[in-house]
This record gives structure tokens, sequence and C-alpha cells, in this order.
């Protein structure tokens, strides 16, 4: 039996983070009932029970459930990075050009501007950070319950939701390569520790992948300078490193639903910046090339002109017309002269 770790993720009741916790209770309360239900619908249709594949299966289902629960919010946050990229290079413009100016009217006439600008393009400065506040709650959530399941086996910490003591103790006696979701780095025999380092790797990597993919894919030129894009370089190696160190502390669960959680994370990303780029970004002109050809595909199948040929039509159309009306008489209104001078 893996002996525990108290320094992981269990919270005595004195502790302002257990205060925290019993505030998200009835999430975690859903989570537990959730993943026992994912646990029993897997074993009716015959994933194996206590060292089978029905519990690191559940684990990764719920991550997957809840991924697609909050994908709507996912889409209104993306929508919102998006115009917030879009305008950058506008609100650096109006950054140089009340740069060194600290006198109260020209402050007054920046923040003026700046908010005219988010008003014209409908953006919210803070529209990508609320989805994020609603989310976090969940995943933390989510990570505690799967990082407090040895704790309620070993009756450290009572029973809550559907973990009694017997759910508990199945879900220990489950083995992914060998290795019980209980299982940590610092405890495990030399070949489990190979497994979970390469689940750390590979969380970490999803990690690092999915931020360079944004990045690089997904930045116009002119967002790709200035101390925040600086910022967003060095987190993208800062983070993965962080969370090698950290991953070697947590119960194998839990790297389990880490690395399902970036992978879908993962997808999210390639989606978003696929269907959903920034304007003047990379992935926003293959995406214009990539309508154009649809387009092109579809006109040719129907029989309809070309793209080049329907613009070309339109110019003359637009020619014809102007030079139409430069050779008719324009008679003077003499309603609206008589209306002027009584004025």
């Amino acid at each position: 039996m893996t002996p525990l770790n108290q320094n992981v993720f269990y919270l005595d009741n004195a502790s302002f983070f257990a205060f925290f916790y019993k505030i998200l209770y009835p999430i975690e309360w859903l989570m537990t009932h959730l993943l026992v239900i994912f646990h029993k619908a897997l074993t009716l249709i015959g994933f194996k029970d206590g060292p089978g594949a029905a519990w690191w299966m559940s684990i990764v289902m719920l991550v997957i459930f809840v991924h697609l629960c909050i994908l709507p919010i996912f889409v209104r946050q993306m929508k919102s990075m998006q115009k917030m990229q879009a305008i950058q290079p506008k609100l650096q413009h109006i950054q140089a050009k009340y740069k060194g100016k600290n006198d109260p009217a020209s402050r007054e006439a920046m923040q003026r501007e700046t908010m005219k600008l988010y008003q014209d393009m409908g953006a919210n400065p803070a529209g990508s950070c609320l989805p994020m506040l609603i989310q976090s709650p969940i995943f933390m959530t989510m990570f505690y319950v799967l990082s407090s399941v040895s704790y309620v086996a070993r009756g450290v910490k009572a029973p809550y939701g559907a973990f009694t003591v017997e759910v508990a103790k199945d879900f220990e006696a489950t083995h992914v390569f060998n290795v019980s979701l209980a299982s940590m780095f610092s405890t495990s025999a030399a070949d489990q520790r190979i497994t979970i380092g390469v689940f750390i790797a590979l969380m970490c990597g999803l990690m690092f992948v999915q931020q360079y993919y944004n990045l690089r894919r997904n930045l116009p030129p002119e967002s790709k300078q200035g101390q925040q894009y600086t910022m967003q370089r060095s987190m993208m190696f800062i983070f993965p490193l962080m969370y090698i160190f950290s991953g070697a502390t947590f119960p194998f669960g839990v790297l389990l639903y880490w690395l399902t959680n970036n992978m879908c994370n993962l997808i999210r990303t390639i989606w978003q910046v696929e269907h959903m780029p920034t304007p003047g970004s990379p992935a926003a002109e293959t995406r214009a090339r990539r309508v154009r050809k649809r387009e092109e595909a579809r006109r040719e199948r129907k029989g309809l002109p070309t793209i080049e040929e329907e613009a070309l039509a339109k110019a003359r159309a637009a020619e014809a017309e102007r030079a139409e009306k430069g050779h008719q008489r324009q008679q003077p209104n003499r309603r609206k002269n008589k209306a002027r001078k009584k004025r």
C-alpha cells in the first residue's frame, strides 16, 4: 500500500484552502457521483472492475464530459480573445501616441481613446478572463477529488459524495501500466517511476505544444513584439518546467486526469486557431485560402462564374453606371435654392 504524502493536496480543517474547498463541496459531490456513474456504465459494457480499466477510463470520460459542458464558455472566451488580439496594434499606437505624457489631460485622453476603441470593435478586456474564472473552480475540484481518494480509503478523510471507503479502496486497486492510481513518483518502484515520468513528460509536452502552436499560428506580425509577447514566450517554457517538478508529487490518477485535460486543451486550441483565428495571423491567411478554395469548388460544381469573373463583371457594371451618369445633365434643384435663400 502506497504511503500518503500529507503535503500533496489533503488540507486540514483549519487551513484557508480547506474553507475554500468547503464552498466548492456541491461541485465535489457532483464530480464523485459522475465518476461512479461512468464507472458503473463501463463495467456494464464489459470493462473490468478493480484493477481493470473501468476506473481510469472513468477519469478520462469525466474530463471529456466537463470539456463538452464548458465548450460554449470556451467559444465565448475565444471570440473575446480574438477581438482583443485584433486591436492590439491600434492599442499600441494609442500607447505610443501618449508615451511620456503623464499630465492628467493626456491620461484622460488616452483612456477615452482606448475605451472608444473597445466600443467600436465590440471588445471587452474582461471577456477572456471571466470564462476562465468559471472554468477554474471546476478543474480545481476535479483535481481535489482525485487527490483525496487515497485519504478516504485510509480513513484519513471522511467519505463524501459517492466516495465511500469501499469505492475509494476499489479505486486505489486500479492499475494503469502496472502503476496504481494512488502511486506517486517518490514512493514507487523503479519501473513504475519510468511510467510516471513518461506521463509527466507527455503532460508537460502537450502544454508546451499548445502554447507554441497558439503563439506561432494565431498572432499577427504586429503582436509578435513588445513586452507582452516576450512574457508570453517566457511562460511557454516556464509553465511546463514548473509542472515537471510538481507532477512528481501528485498521485498517478491526478497525472492521468491532467494528461487528458492537456490533450483536450490542445485539441480545442487547434480547432480555435484553424476556425476562429486572429485577423492578420498566419492561421487567418490559411483559413482565407481554404475558404476561397471551397468557394471556387462550389462555383465550379454549380457552373457559376469564378470569383474573378464575378468581380470583373461588377467592376464593369459600376464603370458603365458611372459613365451613364456622367453623360446625363444634372438639373438644378430650384426648391433647395429657394429654401437656402429664405434662410
